[in-house]
C-alpha cells in the first residue's frame, strides 16, 4: 500500500512540474513573439513614411528597405548610406546624416535635396575651394567664393536662402525649377543629376536611383506636407 501511495505521490509531483513548465514556456515564447511584432510594425511605418508602399516592390527590394528602417528615424540611415556609399568626407556619415534631416524639418524641405546638391556640385564635398567648407556651389561664381565657418553653417545658410527664395517666394518646388535661377547655365544636366541623386536616396540603391529618375517635389518629403 505504501509503495501505491509513493507511486502515485510521484507521479503527481511529476505531472504539475511538467505542466508547470509547458505553461512557462508557452508564455516566454508568447512574449517573444509579441516584441517580434512590435519590432516588425514600425518598419513597414517607416516604409511608408519614405513613399516606399512594399506592395509595389519585389522582394529584394523590400527586404533593403526593412534593412534600412530599423529606427524611429530611417531618413537619417538613408542618408549616411548615401554619404557612405561614395566615401564623402563629412563624417562620421551618421553624424551628418542626422544634420540633414534636422536641417530638412527644420526649414520643411526634402531632406534629399541638399545632400543630393552637395553631391552635384561637390562629389559631397570632395572638391571644394580650399578652406571655404562649400559644400553646395553657394555663392561661387565668376572669382568670388562664398566662404564658411563649418559644413554646417554652409549647409544651413543654402537651406534658408533656398526655402525662403526659391521655394516660398518664386514657387520653385522641382530641380528643375531651381536650376534656372541657381545655375542656369546647365540647361537641365544639373537637375537631371540632383534629380537622380534624390531618387537614389528614395530607394536607398543607386541603380534603382538611375532607373527611377523622375523631376521630384522638394516638398515631398517635408516636415508637415
Amino acid at each position: 500500500m505504501k509503495k501505491i501511495s509513493f507511486a502515485l505521490s510521484w507521479f503527481l509531483i511529476t505531472s504539475i512540474v511538467v505542466l508547470t513548465s509547458i505553461k512557462y514556456f508557452i508564455s516566454t515564447n508568447t512574449e517573444i513573439d509579441t516584441g517580434k511584432k512590435q519590432l516588425v510594425s514600425p518598419l513597414v511605418d517607416q516604409a511608408n513614411v519614405l513613399g516606399l508602399q512594399q506592395n509595389n516592390l519585389n522582394s529584394g527590394e523590400a527586404n533593403k528597405i526593412n534593412t534600412v528602417a530599423k529606427t524611429a528615424d530611417s531618413r537619417a540611415i538613408v542618408v549616411a548610406n548615401f554619404l557612405e556609399r561614395y566615401n564623402s568626407p563629412l563624417t562620421p556619415h551618421d553624424y551628418f546624416g542626422q544634420v540633414f534631416v534636422d536641417l530638412a524639418d527644420k526649414y520643411e524641405v526634402d531632406f534629399r535635396l541638399l545632400p543630393a546638391i552637395a553631391m552635384q556640385e561637390s562629389n559631397l564635398c570632395k572638391k571644394i575651394p580650399e578652406g571655404s567648407y562649400n559644400c553646395l556651389g553657394f555663392g561661387i561664381y565668376g572669382g568670388k567664393t562664398t566662404e564658411f565657418d563649418s559644413f554646417e553653417a554652409n549647409f544651413e545658410r543654402a537651406i534658408q536662402v533656398l526655402k525662403k527664395i526659391y521655394i516660398d517666394n518664386d514657387k520653385r518646388l522641382t530641380p528643375e525649377d531651381i536650376e534656372k535661377k541657381y545655375t542656369p547655365p546647365s540647361k537641365g544636366s544639373w537637375a537631371n543629376s540632383v534629380n537622380q541623386w534624390m531618387a537614389e536616396m528614395r530607394y536607398d540603391d543607386r541603380q534603382l536611383g538611375k532607373e527611377n529618375n523622375v523631376n521630384s517635389n522638394v516638398l515631398e518629403f517635408a516636415k508637415n506636407q
